[in-house]
């Protein structure tokens, strides 16, 4: 859920967490002024006070601003809710482990301080059921009571994927127990959309049975905007789309650490880069919303500028220098392609999760990558007996998978 203008060193995560408390005694004058005018395509203005532009999440359901907060980043605060709230952010995203369980109790806080903007606002949470979808209904409980709230407008299983949850899990999404289970807990008023969240290498399937399922109400998906017509991601999002599925892109933002910030095409538009990265998620009709985790008040008033400034997909030529740029730049994760997934079903190595650690790790200087990579069964990241040089070459995108998988056991092991 990275987003805009993020450099990857620990250096600029400390940098940017110090000069917090400094945006937050400037928050009166951030409350109130527009973004600035460079960012902005000519004659336009923000107004940073009303909502931003809102999408419908899938066929029937309700209408979500384009920007979704994540809930991961150090900045996280009351107040930093606050400036989220005046720049127009209406949705927001957190799960039961993040920040070690303080993210939930945070915007508790800030409800409790603001009751009245709870029916403003779209507000997910996830679990981990491991022991299968009917333990959602004893874990909806406790995700409430952590956000001191009494529903939850939608509620993920997180993080779907073999590797947490089993083999079986790729057809939880049409499987009687789950359907049964949303069923449950949309009738108890406790939840309005059921879904789930996925970054694995299989989510084409996970896409897939969803669709097939025709109950799943959401999905949160690793999501670029460069995925190729008619491969098996494509074709799953639009099996999803025409089941009426709500889908919200995340870590759109993860392949861009050393892309320049401002390219003269860009600028002719009054985009940055990163906010042309935004617009080519956005100009996907079947995305509904971008979740992102935004480090800063700079990062935040790009990213809501963005939204505020988008009219119309990108064209094709701007999609291709995108994706040409960014493909020159570093990376830690591949942005999805089809020899990365046939390279999923024919391994259990947790080359996904392993590279998306190390991510957390670099770009947003999360120490709890540690634990995380930790987690994994030590079968799933051992890499004695796994080509990765072979992966690196077959991937579309040239991923280095050996250097990312050398830089995990020398931050991890």
């Amino acid at each position: 859920m990275q987003t805009n203008d993020s450099n990857s060193s620990r250096r600029d995560f400390l940098k940017s967490t110090l000069t917090f408390p400094v945006a937050l005694a400037a928050a009166p004058a951030l409350l109130t002024q527009s973004a600035p005018a460079q960012d902005l395509p000519a004659g336009k203005t923000a107004e940073p006070s009303t909502p931003l532009p809102r999408r419908a999440l899938g066929k029937n359901g309700p209408k979500v601003t384009m920007l979704s907060m994540g809930g991961m980043m150090a900045a996280m605060s009351p107040a930093y809710l606050d400036i989220a709230w005046s720049m127009g952010i209406r949705y927001f995203d957190t799960a039961d482990c993040y920040i070690h369980g303080q993210s939930e109790k945070i915007i508790a806080q800030w409800l409790a301080k603001y009751p009245e903007r709870r029916k403003e606002i779209f507000l997910v949470s996830k679990d981990h059921p491991r022991k299968g979808p009917s333990q959602l209904l004893e874990m909806v409980d406790k995700r409430l009571a952590a956000l001191g709230t009494t529903y939850l407008d939608a509620f993920y299983i997180h993080g779907m994927g073999p590797g947490e949850y089993g083999e079986e899990s790729v057809n939880w999404p049409k499987s009687e127990e789950f359907k049964k289970v949303a069923a449950q807990l949309k009738s108890s008023g406790k939840v309005k959309m059921v879904g789930f969240s996925c970054h694995d290498g299989r989510l084409a399937d996970y896409l897939n049975s969803a669709a097939e399922g025709g109950f799943v109400d959401i999905i949160m998906l690793k999501f670029n905007p460069f995925y190729p017509k008619g491969d098996s991601v494509d074709r799953a999002l639009d099996a999803c789309h025409k089941a009426g599925i709500g889908l919200v892109a995340m870590k759109t933002m993860r392949n861009t650490k050393d892309v320049p910030k401002r390219l003269p095409e860009f600028d002719k538009m009054g985009l940055t880069t990163h906010q042309a990265v935004l617009h080519s998620a956005w100009s996907d009709p079947r995305i509904s919303a971008i979740c992102n985790m935004i480090d800063n008040v700079d990062q935040m008033r790009s990213s809501s500028t963005a939204a505020r400034s988008y009219k119309e997909p990108l064209k094709f030529a701007h999609m291709e220098l995108l994706k040409e740029t960014i493909m020159a730049g570093r990376r830690t994760m591949c942005t999805g392609c089809p020899a990365c997934e046939a390279f999923s079903r024919q391994t259990g190595f947790a080359f996904h999760d392993i590279s998306r650690f190390v991510t957390y790790y670099e770009q947003d200087g999360n120490v709890e990558a540690r634990d995380y990579y930790q987690a994994l069964a030590s079968e799933v990241r051992d890499s004695s007996k796994v080509d990765l040089a072979a992966l690196r070459d077959a991937c579309h995108f040239k991923t280095d998978y050996p250097e990312i998988v050398r830089r995990a056991e020398a931050y991890f092991a």
